[in-house]
């Protein structure tokens, strides 16, 4: 039997592997790069090694690394994770060759099914090999990995050159691996997909299915099992074809078939040869742990002839430190605090107080809600993401909410194409207007005139400025014999603590939870920066000045350009890498560059000056 187990991955999926080899009673070993020395991860595992170097290139791909670590620590097998080198067939290998176990399928198997030209090929299918006019739009994608990385839509055939070219730098990044192809793309189709468990006794699961529809760059936001509205005939096809698929190349552990169906009929798409980010939903249906199952068979153990029944709908949100409405830009800084209301399964490589750096994926945690049906699912996890703690950088909790209890999806008519279609109205900010004054009347707390020795003269209204959702808002109140009092019509303050406020606006008592973190404030799920009286000048650019939005990484500048070149409106840079993807900085205006900061291998932060584009004068 197995006794001890090194991941080789880090955050969340580590920190949920060793939570159940916690219950196995299993020993744990953790890898962790420089950027990750005090990462959960690192911390909750019973022994750690370090992988120097911060890059995934120099760490977490490094199957050399990895191997040697598991050897020294004294582990008898691998769990992949997902991503990194979890599709890898030579890390695979290496680990089998030294003796280990592997906690995943069988390095042949991985070969057939984790390039996904291959086993589009065993499947019958094959990419395009030259595109024309008549293609588009299509898809290009990166042959190894997931995750939406290295993956484009291409629309105009004079895009195609470049967005291979990005396609490529971004799956050699995340994967170590820069094949990529191209393949025609299904427009308003919905992204199902299958998890099979296989054993070496020659039985396969096929454990339901799971819609991740939802998706932003190719990514998954939100996901559910069981898919709605399939129909038996298509459940069955869909088991049919990814059963098919495991036994044709003798598979083992757990993996994923993919699909696009689109006017009821189903198109392959791909076969994670892993475990996926969304097996939480699964095993709520189904009343299982992958993970442990994933264990039971790599120690050789027989699945039961049939699965589990499935109970309920299960639906999962992904929590990104990112801003939907500026391009899902990713952020970075302190986690402060994280929590969800109880009945919520919360998975996360995070605690309060954790850097959230630059490195990897932006990704904070996954919501998880269960329910006897999918409108009560729906309905709990969208209710307790909107009443969560989440004190960090911008997030998308608004954006999850709202997707929740979107019209389109409660009635299970959306498909991958939802986002393009309504991100605007999601991302339109609805800010509290009462949460500056609280903000200012629990700032106010304990600093009262009677504190000092109130004098009986009248008082001078308090003033406060705060940004909130990008706009300056001033509010006034007072210090009286009676107490705080607010500068605002139809306001009363019933109570002001440091950190609890009540209002009566119009007749009606509103609480608002208030927390501050320096100059960073949250009321409620509201948050606000509070400004200086005086704002400083050096903060302020020249018109044209394109900043940094985010810290990153420059990897490459537009072929050829420098300052006093002449820029078209919307035209390609720079890129800049951050968290694994790489982000367009485009020309804001037709006119000329007149400054270029930025150079490749440039570390970055965010409001860095990068270049500035003089926009011509209108004729």
């Amino acid at each position: 039997m197995i006794s001890s187990i090194l991941v080789a991955n880090r955050g969340e999926i580590a920190c949920r592997v060793f939570r159940t080899c916690g219950e196995l009673g299993i020993r744990t070993v953790a890898v962790y790069s420089d950027a990750d020395e005090n990462a959960l991860h690192a911390r909750v595992a019973d022994a750690a090694v370090r992988l120097p170097g911060a890059a995934p290139a120099q760490t977490y791909l490094r199957g050399d690394l990895i191997v040697k670590a598991a050897l020294s620590a004294g582990a008898d097998a691998v769990h992949p994770g997902y991503g990194f080198l979890s599709e890898n067939a030579g890390f695979a290998r290496a680990v089998l060759d030294a003796g280990l176990v592997w906690i995943g399928p069988p390095p042949e198997a991985i070969e057939a099914m984790a390039s996904k030209t291959r086993a589009k090929k065993l499947m019958g299918l094959a990419p395009l090999e030259t595109v024309t006019a008549d293609d588009l739009p299509v898809l290009v994608k990166a042959a190894a990995g997931g995750g939406g990385r290295g993956m484009r839509v291409v629309r105009e055939l004079a895009d195609l050159d470049a967005e291979l070219t990005a396609a490529r730098a971004e799956a050699l990044s995340a994967f170590g691996d820069g094949e990529v192809f191209v393949e025609p793309y299904v427009e308003g189709g919905r992204h199902v997909e299958v998890q099979i468990l296989a054993d070496t006794h020659g039985t396969v699961w096929a454990l339901g299915t799971r819609d991740c529809s939802l998706q932003r760059r190719h990514q998954k936001v939100i996901e559910e099992a069981p898919a709605p509205g399939l129909g038996d005939d298509l459940t069955e096809t869909l088991y049919d074809l990814s059963v098919r698929a495991a036994r044709a190349v003798d598979y083992v552990g757990a993996g994923t078939v993919e699909f696009l169906v689109a006017d009821g009929k189903a198109h392959f798409l791909e076969m994670n040869t892993r475990l996926q980010v969304e097996h939480p939903v699964t095993e709520a249906v189904f009343g299982i742990d992958l993970v442990a199952l994933q264990i039971r068979v790599a120690e050789g153990e027989p699945l039961e002839s049939d699965p589990p029944r499935a109970r309920g709908h299960a639906i999962e949100a992904r929590l990104y430190a990112e801003d939907p409405a500026r391009a899902w830009a990713p952020q970075t800084g302190t986690l402060h605090r994280l929590t969800v209301p109880d009945g919520i399964r919360l998975d996360t490589g995070y605690t309060d107080g954790d850097p959230i750096g630059i490195h990897y994926d932006p990704m904070l945690a996954k919501a998880v809600a269960h329910a006897p049906t999918r409108a009560q699912a729906v309905r709990k996890l969208s209710a307790a993401l909107e009443r969560a703690e989440i004190h960090g950088p911008v997030t998308n909790r608004d954006l999850l909410v709202r997707s929740l209890r979107h019209p389109e999806f409660a009635g299970a008519r959306m498909d991958t194409g939802f986002y393009d279609r309504h991100l605007p109205e999601l991302t339109t900010v609805l800010p509290d207007p009462y949460a500056p004054l609280a903000a200012a009347l629990a700032d106010a707390h304990g600093r009262s005139r009677f504190g000092g020795g109130w004098r009986n003269l009248p008082s001078q209204p308090q003033i406060k400025r705060y940004l909130m959702a990008g706009e300056e808002h001033e509010v006034r109140y007072r210090h009286t014999r009676e107490g705080l009092t607010a500068e605002a019509h139809g306001v009363r303050v019933v109570h002001a603590g440091a950190r609890r406020v009540v209002l009566e606006v119009a007749g009606v008592r509103r609480t608002f939870e208030v927390t501050r973190y320096d100059d960073q404030i949250f009321v409620n799920t509201t948050t606000l920066t509070a400004l200086p009286r005086f704002p400083d000048p050096a903060t302020h650019h020249a018109p044209g000045s394109l900043l940094a939005p985010m810290p990153g990484t420059v990897v490459r500048v537009s072929e050829g350009l420098s300052a006093g070149a002449a820029v078209r409106a919307g035209e390609p840079l720079l890129w800049l890498e951050a968290m694994k993807m790489e982000h367009k900085i485009s020309a804001p205006a037709t006119g000329t560059l007149t400054a270029l900061h930025a150079t490749p291998g440039q570390q970055v932060e965010v409001g860095t000056l990068l270049a500035v584009v003089q926009e011509d004068a209108p004729l």
